[in-house]
């Protein structure tokens, strides 16, 4: 198996740590490679430099490709000096993915300010980044976890803006993305699909709103009548219990909470955070750099761990 890549993210939050953590329990099982810079390691943290990432496998302690990013680290406190070094370490992951030297991409949480203020950092987020050195215009981000996957057609706008941002297109092209995801990626064959209304019970026959008559059900319709299995519009308020996640592989959301709110109260230490729509496999803890807690030894690597092993199994489907 061929190491998954792990951007280093933010130094001063917690990322060096879950790494270091995830390593010491998969790295027997799945190999990986840290780029970023060693000085910024949890102390006492035994690492090896590596240069060719085919060594990364054989490491018998944390398998590092060293960058020097100029300042110490200190927990907690965002250094815009390492920012053109987070930057750096993402695209060097990615171009070792695209080469087919590393499986997939794993990337620890970043700050966004930090990297504004530091390298004039000119993207939303990890996700455009990724979609711009990939050269891909259309990107979807996906949670998933062990019981349920949402997608939101919409991600970090407004709750005002969201009528107005959601579109025919911008729904088939969602639905489209995930559902070759599902069969790529996943392994499933034939996906099934659940896609909730915007509306409250959805829009109940335009009693609370016509986004489900004039736009989602007509876009699903024709997306049925090409062959996808599809339900919906649905009430979202009836589509994350037990029961209801059994007939469907993946949820399609309208907006970032519809979606994030049932995966979160579900798994809220387990989710991944999975960027569809890419020509390469790309994973992420679903949490943020959490300065508060950076440096103390309490972080939980749970959702880096299972960021890991999904980027493994995803790469193996691809293969």
């Amino acid at each position: 198996m061929k190491p998954i890549a792990i951007s280093c993210g933010e130094p001063a939050g917690i990322g060096p740590e879950i790494a270091v953590a995830a390593w010491k329990q998969l790295g027997a099982d799945i190999p990986m490679v840290w780029i970023g810079d060693p000085t910024h390691l949890p102390d006492g943290t035994k690492w090896q430099a590596i240069t060719d990432v085919k060594d990364a496998a054989a490491a018998t302690a944390f398998p590092v490709l060293a960058r020097d990013f100029r300042a110490p680290r200190v927990a907690g406190t965002p250094n815009p000096i390492h920012a053109q070094g987070v930057i750096d370490a993402i695209s060097d992951a990615v171009t070792l993915v695209q080469s087919g030297d590393c499986s997939s991409l794993c990337t620890a949480p970043i700050h966004k300010q930090a990297l504004i203020d530091g390298a004039d950092f000119a993207y939303p987020g990890h996700t455009e980044y990724l979609a711009a050195l990939a050269e891909r215009s259309s990107v979807v981000m996906m949670l998933a976890c062990d019981v349920l996957r949402v997608v939101p057609a919409t991600i970090h706008i407004p709750l005002s803006q969201v009528p107005e941002q959601l579109s025919a297109a911008t729904l088939t092209d969602t639905i489209l993305i995930t559902h070759a995801a599902l069969k790529r990626d996943f392994g499933i064959a034939s996906p099934r699909l659940a896609v909730a209304g915007l509306n409250p019970h959805a829009g109940e026959g335009g009693k609370m709103g016509h986004e489900e008559i004039d736009m989602i059900a007509p876009t699903l319709d024709a997306l049925r009548a090409e062959g996808f299995d599809i339900a919906g519009p649905l009430s979202a308020d009836t589509m994350f219990h037990a029961g209801a996640r059994k007939s469907y592989d993946a949820a399609i959301c309208m907006y970032h909470d519809q979606a994030l709110i049932p995966i979160k109260t579900l798994d809220f230490s387990g989710g991944v955070n999975v960027t569809l729509g890419l020509p390469f496999v790309r994973t992420s803890p679903d949490h943020g750099t959490a300065f508060d807690i950076a440096g103390k030894g309490i972080a939980d690597a749970t959702s880096m761990i299972a960021a890991l092993k999904m980027a493994a199994q995803m790469a193996e489907a691809r293969a």
